[in-house]
């Protein structure tokens, strides 16, 4: 069963590789969707697939690359719509 997932992770989480670190994560994972930075100084994530490797995501999202300072993750379950056809860093 396909889900979808939408993540805010705060810290620090700009400038120092978070979004290349989740591309290489979601991409490894065959995830779907997208990361970008958000004005406010936090990561947006979200992505589609497999419940099991979303859950494999989130917790490499809660470690970050070794730059990084993760201090929170807001996570919003929702249903997938197929929408995305690879995992992509958008600006």
């Amino acid at each position: 069963m396909t889900l979808r997932v939408k993540i805010k992770v705060t810290g620090v989480v700009q400038g120092v590789g978070y979004r290349y670190y989740t591309y290489r994560i979601a991409r490894g994972l065959a995830l779907k969707g997208y990361v970008r930075n958000q004005k406010d100084g936090s990561v947006e994530v979200l992505a589609e697939g497999d419940k099991d490797r979303l859950m494999d995501l989130i917790s490499e999202l809660r470690i970050g690359p070794p730059s990084s300072r993760v201090d929170n993750l807001s996570i919003e379950w929702q249903d997938s719509k197929n929408e995305f056809s690879d995992f992509k860093i958008l600006k």
